[in-house]
């Protein structure tokens, strides 16, 4: 009798989750709202991400009045009114009306701090609970990802809703497994692992095995839109959907910016790096070309001074900028070297107006926003020599040159000394050459790109 009871109970357990689940699918297709819902879990990263989500929300409600805006947010002291008001005060992104929020409880199934192994796919299956949660409280018509979480793209569908993406960076990339393979050592490859040749063809496999996945997941999008001819060349191929994805270059504000004059305080010489403190950002590398530089300036030229502006989404990311700071100290060049953490967009915008240069250092940057930001405000970029930044951004305008890539320490502290070096009329001269050349990445183009990439899906669905 007991175990015609354990026999059954093993039987009826499983068979009664699965048709729970399934009523409740069911339930939420019959239901489904007329909103675009944005998947967004991190809606106070303060990067060029968050500004990505603000416009394309702003360029749904120009669009398409009657749907309704709804943000899926891990942030519990987000609100409606709050967003509306971060958007503008961080971004100068003015919403038509205020968003819905829907809180998520689940967000730390996709913190890298839950996963010190296995990162990657530890993040991705738990960003799969994490949307199914936000589609059983919200299911739109449509779905937005806006934080590259591809492997919720299948949920979504299941749920009924349309599902539009708009991809920064492949989650992994054809690079990466390259990487691996020549066993360099990166933030996204522990030394360990780099001096192993057992564990780095372990990890290979791993990465082929996660890669494709990926490309399953990822061909579950209605529409996919990329922000760089880089994104766009490892996403078709991943992905194999070359149909379904156009390429939308992030909306940069170069209308404020190109605002500013050109002209720039000569005494001392301000060069200035815009990035979240992240570990793919390098800011250590910036410290240590920096610190070159400043070793290798003439007496009679004035002593430069760098300013790091950043955000800081958690606890790792407050470390990381402590312990820049401990460097700035061990360099001994703390007193040419300031910080700004979490600064309002008219700070930042004021920050922008007084530096005659950008720095930017992140290996394989999808695009870089900032780095059209330095151009558009009248400040020569100096960044790293791959991706976005040397495919699409730093390159000649009408035949003159609009900034400096770079890759070695040296490269960097070389290219500080140019611009420092460089007479008022040459800097001018490259400078207003860069500020043409961000135009081609505007907020305006942006909302017009968008919306002609989203109008065939949500026309022919609504």
């Amino acid at each position: 009798m007991i175990n015609w009871i354990l026999y059954w109970s093993l039987i009826t357990l499983p068979l009664a989750t699965i048709l729970l689940f399934a009523s409740q699918i069911v339930n939420r297709r019959r239901n489904k709202k007329r909103a675009v819902g944005f998947f967004h879990p991190y809606t106070n990263d303060g990067g060029g991400g968050e500004r990505v989500l603000w416009c394309a929300v702003k360029a749904i409600q120009e669009q398409n009045a009657d749907l309704e805006s709804v943000i899926f947010s891990g942030d519990h002291d987000a609100s409606s009114q709050s967003l509306m008001s971060r958007a503008t005060d961080r971004f100068g992104v003015h919403l038509l009306y205020p968003p819905k929020v829907v809180h998520l409880n689940k967000r730390k199934w996709i913190e890298e701090t839950t996963y010190p192994h296995f990162t990657m796919i530890g993040q991705s299956l738990g960003s799969v609970y994490l949307s199914w949660e936000a589609l059983s409280k919200f299911t739109p018509l449509y779905y937005f990802d806006t934080s590259g979480y591809a492997f919720t793209y299948p949920i979504a569908r299941l749920f009924g809703s349309k599902v539009i993406c708009y991809t920064h960076y492949p989650t992994i990339s054809l690079d990466m497994i390259s990487r691996v393979r020549q066993r360099s050592s990166m933030y996204n490859n522990d030394a360990l692992i780099a001096r192993s040749t057992w564990l780095s063809r372990c990890k290979i496999i791993y990465y082929k095995v996660f890669s494709r996945m990926y490309g399953m997941v990822g061909s579950c999008a209605h529409l996919v839109m990329v922000n760089s001819s880089w994104t766009q060349s490892h996403i078709e191929k991943l992905w194999e959907i070359p149909e379904r994805i156009k390429r939308v270059y992030p909306p940069c504000d170069t209308s404020r910016l190109q605002e500013l004059p050109l002209e720039r305080l000569v005494e001392t010489p301000k060069i200035i790096s815009v990035a979240q403190f992240r570990p793919e950002k390098a800011h250590g590398l910036q410290l240590e070309a920096f610190s070159v530089a400043i070793k290798k300036l003439d007496e009679d030229l004035p002593r430069p001074k760098l300013q790091f502006v950043g955000s800081c989404r958690n606890k790792s990311d407050e470390e990381r900028l402590q312990n820049l700071k401990d460097k700035a100290i061990q360099l001994n060049i703390h007193e040419d070297v300031e910080f700004h953490k979490n600064v309002m967009y008219r700070d930042l915008v004021r920050l922008l107006g007084g530096a005659v240069a950008g720095i930017h250092s992140m290996i394989d940057e999808h695009f870089g926003i900032s780095v059209v930001e330095f151009m558009a405000a009248g400040a020569i970029p100096i960044a790293h020599n791959s991706a976005g930044p040397k495919m699409d951004i730093v390159l000649d305008e009408d035949g003159q040159q609009t900034g400096f890539l770079a890759q070695s320490v040296e490269d960097y502290a070389d290219a500080i000394l140019k611009i420092v070096r460089m007479p008022e009329c040459e800097r001018l001269k490259i400078a207003t050459a860069a500020r043409r050349r961000s135009n081609r990445f505007s907020e305006q183009r942006f909302f017009d790109d968008l919306k002609a990439a989203i109008r065939p899906i949500i026309c022919h669905s609504s």
